[in-house]
């Protein structure tokens, strides 16, 4: 055994050593440029060179609109975990466990009620790190309690969908989401409050069936995948190639389908000023907090 070579040199290399963190570099998906993580979150999650719109989870959402970073969590209902006691290569519940474990969410919806450059508002976020986003019970309940303390608190309610489409775990259950979604969305009409949905990559399936097509004005960031089946699906049935940019954010605004495709460092802005437009003037103050909040859900700016 050399002593010097097998003993001292590994140990002097040990005590050098410096630990990289994994996540220090980010590659744009578009470009294959490598950006500092620290600079990306400090421009929306927005590659600075390519302008390539990365995923955001509902928290970063929530931080990004409202006034200060700061807003308070309306409290969502409890659901049933499992209702169909569902199993394929593993057990939904366990899949909701490594979910919950994975984000720190309890599922993929969360609500804020604050001010967006001074206007009160009532914000809903989907995450897409959470089970793609999928609409299930949790989530259902979730959007009729942000619709509900939008018409509570007399507030424009914004949503910021993102997902995959219903959660096929909860079968059925998942599929009695989107009439009730939709006649939420239609209180909202009834008691002339703006509802501004705003299309993130991706928002497909059952959420682009319902809810998130019913809004009075549709925003979407640029590039992001709107539809109800994806692109290869479309293809594979009606074998045909599909145009350049297909169900993308701008091909979709020139066929109508969206009315502004908004970039991200735009779009609290943008937001807040097509809501004080919908109620033709600034809304009246509300109460800082709704009535089923507690202030220790006030969440301050990082």
């Amino acid at each position: 055994m050399n002593w010097v070579s097998e003993v001292v040199r590994p140990r002097i290399k040990t005590l050098f050593k410096r630990e990289t963190p994994e996540n220090l570099w980010i590659k744009c998906p578009d470009t294959g440029q490598m950006v500092f993580q620290k600079d990306v979150e400090a421009n929306l999650w927005v590659i600075p060179g390519s302008d390539h719109h990365l995923r955001m989870n509902a928290t970063q959402r929530l931080k990004m609109m409202f006034d200060g970073g700061t807003w308070l969590d309306v409290p969502l209902p409890d659901v049933a975990t499992d209702p169909l006691k569902f199993r394929d290569e593993k057990k939904y519940a366990d899949r909701l466990k490594d979910a919950r474990t994975k984000t720190g969410a309890r599922d993929a919806f969360k609500v804020g009620f604050g001010r967006v450059v001074g206007t009160p508002m009532t914000i809903a976020a989907q995450d897409f790190a959470f089970m793609g986003g999928s609409l299930g019970m949790a989530a259902g309940e979730a959007f009729l309690k942000g619709v509900a303390t939008a018409l509570d608190k007399r507030t424009p309610f914004v949503l910021f969908a993102a997902s995959g489409g219903a959660r096929m775990q909860e079968g059925i259950f998942s599929l009695m989401q989107m009439p009730r979604t939709t006649v939420a969305v239609r209180r909202l009409n009834e008691a002339r409050l703006p509802y501004i949905v705003v299309l993130t990559n991706p928002t497909t399936g059952g959420v682009t069936a319902s809810y998130a097509m019913l809004g009075d004005i549709h925003l979407a960031e640029p590039g992001a995948l709107i539809g109800f089946a994806g692109p290869r699906v479309i293809e594979q049935t009606i074998r045909e190639k599909l145009p350049a940019g297909f169900q993308r954010a701008e091909y979709l605004r020139a066929h109508g389908m969206v009315d502004i495709v908004v970039h991200r460092s735009e779009m609290k802005d943008t937001i807040a000023r097509l809501c004080r437009l919908l109620t033709k003037e600034k809304p009246a103050s509300v109460e800082a907090i709704p009535s089923e909040a507690e202030p220790s859900n006030l969440r301050p700016a990082a």
